[in-house]
């Protein structure tokens, strides 16, 4: 059976009000993850559906079924929520590129990727050695293979730039 690997989206904050509204902090950008009828899931593997959901301050105020009142919402205080990935084939998702060879613009094997780091200016590729690349050096992902287009000084065993 093939698993599906589930992301992490955002964050369970304290609750809200008597019914079992939660505040969510979203860990992703795609708002519509924690939209109404949408399935999350807790770090157990135990499974939602979102009931109702609307912007609240910076965070959004989420009610999850089975969740009906304020001492069972504050059982989920601190829980990260996840959901499964999105499938978009023109969209290079982080969670895709862990464990790819790098391969730079000479075709040399430069590592795997074994982490993504958010940055304001362009995510980061960390690479196994703690290289860092940033994401717009990508030019194509072919199998399991990055091929990156950096100029020189990015990997410690090429010249500086001048």
């Amino acid at each position: 059976m093939n698993r599906v690997q589930l992301l992490e989206i955002g964050r369970i904050g304290k609750p809200h009000g008597l019914r079992g509204e939660l505040v969510v902090s979203l860990t992703t950008n795609v708002a519509s993850r924690i939209k109404i009828g949408a399935e999350v899931f807790l770090e157990s593997k135990k499974k939602y559906l979102i009931t109702d959901s609307k912007p609240y301050k910076n965070n959004f105020l989420v009610s999850l079924s089975g969740i009906e009142n304020r001492t069972e919402a504050e059982n989920l205080t601190g829980e990260p929520l996840f959901a499964q990935p999105l499938e978009d084939p023109d969209i290079k998702w982080a969670h895709e590129l862990i464990g790819k060879s790098v391969i730079d613009n000479e075709g040399k094997h430069r590592g795997l990727i074994v982490e993504i780091l958010a940055n304001p200016a362009s995510d980061l590729l960390v690479l196994e050695d703690e290289t860092l690349i940033p994401f717009v050096f990508l030019k194509e992902i072919i199998d399991n293979e990055v091929y990156v287009d950096t100029p020189k000084g990015i990997f410690q065993d090429s010249q500086l730039c001048e």
